[in-house]
């Protein structure tokens, strides 16, 4: 028997006695998969901030070459190479605009099946509010559609998500080739005024 005036181990260190609270496996997927929602969305979001930062850039580039589109023409030399580059260069702008403005269309995914985490399901697809909640409950109770469910749900904005990607992504390469084409338009015509 142990003397109750003897320190043991525990009581030596002063440390509080930690309890170790193991947590349901189900609380454990359920912070998985919606933690796996919120970082897809999170990439969503992040692939039209950088569609919009790219519509930014060509604003305030229009506006400078705006201004100074004039002095191009006044060299009086053959401007054929001239228009060229220019018109290579509007057209890269163009496709590249186009590509930044469709990252930032909405796109819906319509042919899976029925989701209780899809808001264009939950109000056509599930009767009306009180079939939905029921539904909704019902759906809850049962772990393995409920997981199910997220998961579909997981797939599709990844889905989105790479949709719109792509279309950055493509709208960069376009920015990058209209870049390029921009700084051979300013360096012929650096050499037109030099050799005038």
């Amino acid at each position: 028997m142990k003397d109750p005036q003897k320190p043991t181990e525990a009581t030596k260190s002063n440390k509080p006695i930690k309890k170790v609270i193991q947590r349901d496996h189900t609380e454990d997927l359920v912070d998985h998969y919606w933690g796996s929602i919120g970082y897809v969305f999170g990439l969503i979001k992040a692939s039209e901030l950088k569609a919009g930062l790219i519509l930014s850039f060509y604003g305030i580039l229009m506006n400078l070459i705006y201004q100074h589109l004039g002095m191009f023409f006044q060299t009086g030399a053959n401007q054929v190479i001239l228009l060229l580059l220019l018109g290579l260069w509007l057209l890269c702008t163009g496709v590249s605009i186009y590509f930044s403005i469709r990252c930032f269309m909405p796109r819906i995914e319509g042919k899976f099946d029925k989701n209780i985490f899809f808001f264009g399901d939950v109000i056509s697809k599930f009767g009306n509010i009180q079939e939905f909640s029921r539904t909704f409950y019902t759906i809850s109770l049962n772990e393995e559609e409920l997981f199910l469910q997220l998961g579909q749900q997981i797939f599709i904005i990844s889905k989105i998500a790479d949709y719109k990607f792509r279309n950055v992504n493509r709208s960069i390469r376009f920015l990058a080739l209209g870049l390029l084409l921009l700084f051979a338009m300013a360096a012929y015509y650096t050499i037109l005024v030099i050799t005038r």
